[in-house]
This record gives C-alpha cells, structure tokens and sequence, in this order.
C-alpha cells in the first residue's frame, strides 16, 4: 500500500498536502466541506499580537492565472485567537501551525511566547515578510541581517519546530534560507506571494486601495518551483513547497525539486476540494511508478 506519510521536524505527517495560511481561515471554513484532519497539516491564518483591521477594500484582484491581494492580515489578535478560536479547532487530528507576524522584533516575541504555551499547537510559521517599522517598513525577510535577527530572538522564545516562510522578493533566496537555518529554523516554507499590481484602463486607477499587491496562484508557479529547488540544495532542513499548485502534478513537480511536503493556497478558492484530490492522486502515483513511500520521491528530479 501507498505509504505517504513524512516528517518535518518533529511533524509528523500523514500526508505531504497542506494547507496554506491566509487561504484557509482557521481550518473550520473547509472543515465544513470535509474533515480537515484528513490533509497533513493546517497554516492558519495570520496572526498579529493585537487586533488588525485590514487594508481598505478593494483588496483583491483577479489576474490571468491567479489573482493580487492585499488584505493585510486581518485577524483580531492573538488573545482571542486563545481565548475563542483555539478552543474550536485544538482537537483537529493534523499538525495546526499559527503564521506569526509582527512590525518588531518584540512583537514577534511575545506573540510567540503566547503561542508557545498552546499544547495542541506543534510549530508556527514565521512569516518575515512584514515591514519592519524600525527599519523604515523594510520586509524583515529582503536581507539576511534582518532575517537573521528576527529568527534567532523567535527561536530563543519557542521550544517547537519553528518553520520560517521566506519571500521570493528577495535577488538570492537561498542566501535567505540559509540565513535563517544558521539561526536555527527547522524549516523552511516558500514562496510568499510576489509583489505585483493591476490597473484599471477604463477609470485608469489601480485595482487595490494600497496599489500594490502579492501575486498567487498557477501564474507563480514556474518561479516558486525554481526557488525551491534552489533553496533545497542550499539547505539541510526540510523545505516546503508553495506556489500554484492546483494538481497532483504540481504537487510531485515540487517534490521532486526538493520539497518534503507542500501548501495548497488560492487552488482553495477555486475548489475547496483540490487537498483531497491531489492526495489520492499522489496514492496512485506510487502504485503507477511502483514507489512505497511518498518520501522516495523528495529531491528526485533525473538531471
């Protein structure tokens, strides 16, 4: 029988399909279209030590191939993600990991230190693509000194595997993973969205309030695909593959470059369903290509 069963760090996975954050809400939205404990794992949707309100509508953008956001992390903070959503999801049979985002340094911290007290949340994703404020609103992920620093004080505050989710807005991004491992990341996740617009030709104004936006969906793919391969050679720990992916193709694409599990993301909004189809298509792979385990296939692109 087709074994797809993995590890990153100490997770343990059932399966290499996991959702990604920002695209799933708190994992209750699709747990009404199917048992989310099927999928190998949750990215919950990002979480701010206080409450966000957004960015102004219109934030989102339907592009060819994909689509531009720029919601801004709307959540209302992380007591109450402690205090009322925790308590609804705790029990969901897959790994739940908390994207953790913050303007400094100590935000971060103590965001984290609130999470790191959550049992039945195993790891966060550390999301180093916000403005650093301190530093004139610079991505804290655009240079390895600023990645570096916000990884190495999280890491001193969190005791479970710590997955730090790169930028692909960035010259060498695999200059970044290894920044962030040498800092102690026990993983890696990419790619962020990229940073793109739209204009309006009619009215002739752009099509998102903040005018710039990130770029998800099939679109990116070609160039997630390449940073992933790029950051899998540069690194010893476990890479996660995001970006387009909407298929069991894509999803055996990136682990054949490298990736030992992947995110599934704005696919969601297209078909709630893809996790589930990708998985059983992933089972048939192996059969086809007579395989045992999903893992024998993690960085075997043939040169």
């Amino acid at each position: 029988m087709a074994d797809l069963s993995g590890k990153i760090h100490k997770l343990n996975l059932k399966n290499p399909v996991m959702l990604a954050s920002g695209t799933c809400g708190f994992a209750e939205e699709i747990n009404d279209f199917y048992d989310v404990s099927q999928v190998g794992g949750i990215f919950l949707k990002g979480t701010t030590l206080r409450n966000r309100d957004g960015n102004e509508y219109p934030r989102m953008a339907e592009t060819a191939s994909g689509m531009l956001n720029a919601v801004g992390l709307q959540n209302k903070g992380v007591d109450y993600f402690i205090e009322t959503t925790y308590p609804k999801i705790k029990d969901y049979n897959t790994p739940l990991i908390v994207n953790v985002n913050g303007s400094t340094v100590e935000e971060y911290i103590e965001l984290t230190e609130k999470i790191n007290e959550l049992d039945k949340i195993p790891a966060i994703e550390l999301n180093i693509s916000c403005p650093n404020v301190k530093e004139g609103g610079m991505a804290f992920g655009i240079t390895c000194p600023g990645a570096e620093a916000v990884t190495r004080e999280v890491r001193r505050v969190y005791d479970k595997t710590l997955i730090v989710k790169l930028s692909p807005n960035v010259t060498d991004v695999s200059e970044i993973a290894k920044a962030v491992e040498g800092q102690g990341a026990d993983s890696v996740s990419l790619v962020n969205t990229f940073l793109g617009m739209a204009i309006d030709s009619a009215t002739r104004k752009p099509l998102l309030s903040t005018i710039t936006g990130g770029l998800s969906g099939p679109a990116i793919k070609p160039i997630a695909l390449r940073m992933v391969w790029q950051v899998a050679q540069a690194v010893k720990i476990p890479v996660i593959g995001i970006g387009g992916i909407i298929n069991t193709a894509d999803a055996i694409e990136f682990l054949l470059a490298g990736a030992s599990a992947v995110q599934v993301g704005t696919g969601l909004f297209k078909d709630p369903f893809i996790p589930l189809e990708i998985i059983e298509g992933m089972k048939k792979y192996l059969e086809e290509h007579r395989l045992n385990n999903i893992t024998d296939l993690i960085g075997g692109l043939q040169m």
